[in-house]
């Protein structure tokens, strides 16, 4: 099986109910989308599509590691994926217009015609919205053995150095304006 057909679901011959697929994503996956800001990933998706007459109900369980930059130390650090997304498709004549007018990104519509549903698209979507927005070592423990322990120094020392400058001169003079009624 190609890798492109891999994850196209032909959903016209299945029975009403729930079908289960898994997929295994590694980084070879991520090469037809833009450059990512992790590596190494081992991400298993489980697929849960609750096919009925008119819609189905689809439900993406995300798992596994990958690794990311720490944006504190600027090391290696490994992420456990987890995570759980839920997309309702529906079977309308016109889904282009319906797609444009859905305000809830959680529903999607295709076409009655449609045979295959993509899925490709929405695991690289998930997976990316599984990375937290700040990715950094632990907090309370930033000796872990993750840290880069001199740039943890350099960071110290630098905030030791730059302890008295903390007011902006930018909103110098705005006081004046603190307490009026």
């Amino acid at each position: 099986m190609s890798r492109r057909r891999e994850f196209e679901i032909a959903f016209v011959g299945l029975k009403p109910g729930v079908h289960e697929y898994s997929y295994e994503i590694n980084d070879r996956f991520f090469e037809a989308f833009q450059q990512q800001d992790f590596r190494n990933c081992k991400a298993r998706v489980k697929l849960l599509l609750d096919k009925k007459s008119s819609f189905m109900l689809l439900k993406f369980e995300i798992g596994g590691t990958l690794e990311v930059t720490c944006d504190r130390c600027n090391n290696n650090l490994p992420l456990e994926l987890w995570d759980e997304f839920s997309i309702t498709v529906k079977m309308v004549e016109e889904p282009d217009l319906m797609n444009e007018q859905e305000e809830d990104p959680d529903v999607y519509y295709i076409s009655r015609g449609e045979s295959h549903l993509e899925v490709a698209g929405w695991i690289y979507e998930f997976i990316n919205l599984s990375l937290p927005m700040q990715k950094t070592c632990d907090s309370e423990k930033m000796d872990g053995p993750y840290c880069n322990r001199a740039a943890l120094e350099m960071l110290k020392k630098l905030e030791a150095e730059d302890g008295g400058k903390k007011d902006n001169p930018i909103w110098k003079g705005l006081e004046k304006f603190k307490d009026l009624d």
